[in-house]
């Protein structure tokens, strides 16, 4: 059995009551601690700088670089407020960062657009969920995770290797390239999910059910739903590059984002049959159990058949009249009893021949 961690609901966050200039981290602190890195790239070379201070992130002016910033951990709020308002960032904008119950939204500013979504992604016998957000503007990407991660590990080294067309492209083909790896991180899940319910057993009908199955069943369908619900808006962005209404997105990128909003909607329809399978599993379940409840009853029904004429018996019998000829008959008790063996033998027999067990 498969366990889903999120790092996720923790400190509700109320925007009309909480005071504006001060940003909360609404996740479980702390998740990870900062580590900050740098890529600047362009055709010809790649530079990389690791646990940069957070006071040593500068602006990204050198426009001969995409510059790709990279922030592990974000429970430390101010040092994320601090970090964003270096860079031009928006005070909403920073909040939304934190607050790791945030939908997934996209936004557009004058100098850069914003973007939000859920990673889940599988490890050992868990599946993790987190909060993934994107600034991105013509010559720079900012990532920020909750915690460590090796899904956009392949990425680095195409950048460091120079493969592909990663290094000849602009922060809108890095972005396709990262949103790629979180999807499929999504296949990955869902594979995994496919495979524990592959496990459910219903081969044997006769077999007593263990409620923690239909427990299980139902918690899988409520991660089914939660991947799709999370598919959802990155497919809704990747249909908005598609028309090329994002200033950000130049128009040779847009192809690769067309393959994004395939992997999507693949992802959505797998999504549609893991629900299907898992309605069918609980629908089966149930059925399984009124069969074994049939069975119990059909049991309890026949003995009870069976004694009812016995009981019949016993009670004209038992009752207290002195001229009752066959209380002072010499066989009567033994009479009595191959009576009530033949009514017995009679009925199983029928019984037998009906199939009723």
């Amino acid at each position: 059995m498969i366990t889903f961690q999120t790092l996720r609901k923790t400190i509700p966050l109320n925007r009309k009551k909480s005071d504006p200039d001060k940003f909360v981290f609404t996740g479980i602190p702390p998740v990870s601690k900062i580590n900050i890195q740098l890529f600047q790239y362009n055709k010809n070379e790649c530079l990389e700088k690791r646990d940069i201070p957070p006071e040593g992130v500068d602006g990204f002016d050198d426009k001969g670089y995409i510059h790709w910033l990279n922030i592990y951990g974000i429970d430390n709020a101010d040092t994320i407020a601090s970090i964003c308002k270096r860079q031009g960032i928006h005070d909403l904008v920073i909040q939304d960062i934190l607050d790791v119950n945030q939908r997934p939204k996209f936004q557009e500013f004058e100098n850069y657009s914003f973007l939000t979504l859920k990673s889940i992604a599988p490890s050992d016998n868990e599946i993790v969920t987190e909060q993934i957000s994107f600034v991105f503007g013509s010559n720079f990407l900012i990532s920020f995770q909750e915690k460590e991660a090796s899904f956009f590990e392949h990425v680095r080294h195409m950048l460091r290797d120079g493969k592909g067309i990663i290094r000849e492209r602009g922060a809108d083909y890095l972005l396709y390239a990262l949103l790629e790896s979180i999807l499929d991180n999504y296949f990955k899940t869902l594979n995994r999910l496919d495979n524990e319910i592959e496990k459910y057993n219903f081969s044997d009908i006769n077999k007593d059910l263990s409620p923690h199955l239909l427990a299980n069943i139902e918690s899988n369908k409520k991660f089914a739903q939660y991947i799709k619900k999370s598919i959802f808006p990155i497919k809704e962005f990747s249909l908005i590059a598609e028309r090329g209404e994002y200033q950000w997105i130049d128009r040779r990128s847009i192809k690769y984002f067309l393959e994004i909003k395939d992997l999507c909607l693949t992802l959505m329809d797998g999504c549609d049959m893991l629900l299907w399978s898992l309605d069918s599993s609980t629908n089966l379940f149930f059925y399984i159990q009124g069969h074994r409840m049939n069975q119990v009853m059909k049991t309890l029904t026949v003995v009870a058949t069976i004694f009812i004429p016995l009981m019949f018996i016993a009670g004209i019998y038992g009752m207290n009249f002195r001229n009752m000829p066959e209380l002072s008959w010499q066989y009567g008790y033994l009479t009595t009893w191959v009576a009530f063996a033949l009514i017995v033998l009679g009925m199983l027999f029928y019984f037998r021949k009906k199939k009723w067990f």
